[in-house]
C-alpha cells in the first residue's frame, strides 16, 4: 500500500499557542494535507475539552485550505495509519525537547516503520513556549496577547474570569 503524502500535527493543544500554529503553518506548507490531530491523553487534566481545542485550531487554521483538524484517543501511530499518513510532524523547542521526542519516535518507528517522523524546530520566539506556561500566566491574568491566537486569549480569560 502506498501511502499519501499525509502529514499528522499531533498534541494535546490545551491550548494552541503561537508555536504550535508556526509548526502548522509551515507543515501547511509542505504537505498537501495536514492532519492536526488533538490527542486525548488520559493522564493529564486539560482545561479545554477535545470539542473546544478543535473549534479553537479550526478558527486560527481557517486560512490554510489543506489543514483538517481531528482527534484520537489512542496511539498516535494508528490514528496516523488509519488516515494514511505518511509523515508525523513534530516540533522542537529546546535540547531538552530532543530526548522525550526521540523516546516516542522510536517507539513509533518499531510499531509501523513507515511512517517517518519529521522534527521541525520553533521559531526562536517561541522556544519557550508551552500551553502549560500560557494558561498559568492567563490564570493569574497577565498578557499572553503574543503568545496565542486572540480567539484563545479570549477563551482563556473566559475560563479563569468568565468575562
Amino acid at each position: 500500500m502506498t501511502k499519501k503524502r499525509i502529514a499528522v500535527v499531533p498534541g494535546s493543544f490545551d491550548p494552541i499557542t503561537n508555536g504550535h500554529l508556526d509548526i502548522i503553518e509551515r507543515a501547511a506548507k509542505v504537505f498537501p494535507e495536514v492532519r492536526v490531530a488533538v490527542m486525548n491523553n488520559s493522564s493529564k487534566n486539560p482545561l479545554f475539552s477535545v470539542e473546544e481545542r478543535m473549534d479553537l485550531i479550526r478558527a486560527v487554521t481557517s486560512k490554510f485550505p489543506n489543514v483538517i483538524i481531528d482527534s484520537s484517543s489512542g496511539l498516535l501511530i494508528d490514528y496516523a495509519r488509519s488516515v494514511e499518513a505518511s509523515v508525523i510532524v513534530r516540533g522542537l523547542r529546546a535540547i531538552s525537547d530532543f530526548e522525550y521526542e526521540m523516546q516516542i519516535t522510536s517507539m513509533n518507528r518499531m510499531l509501523d516503520e513507515s511512517i517517518e517522523t519529521f522534527f521541525v524546530m520553533t521559531k526562536n520566539q517561541y522556544s519557550f513556549l508551552s500551553s502549560s506556561i500560557v494558561k498559568e500566566v492567563a490564570r493569574y491574568g497577565g498578557d499572553i496577547s503574543g503568545l496565542v491566537p486572540a480567539v484563545v486569549e479570549k477563551a482563556l480569560r473566559e475560563k479563569y474570569i468568565g468575562s
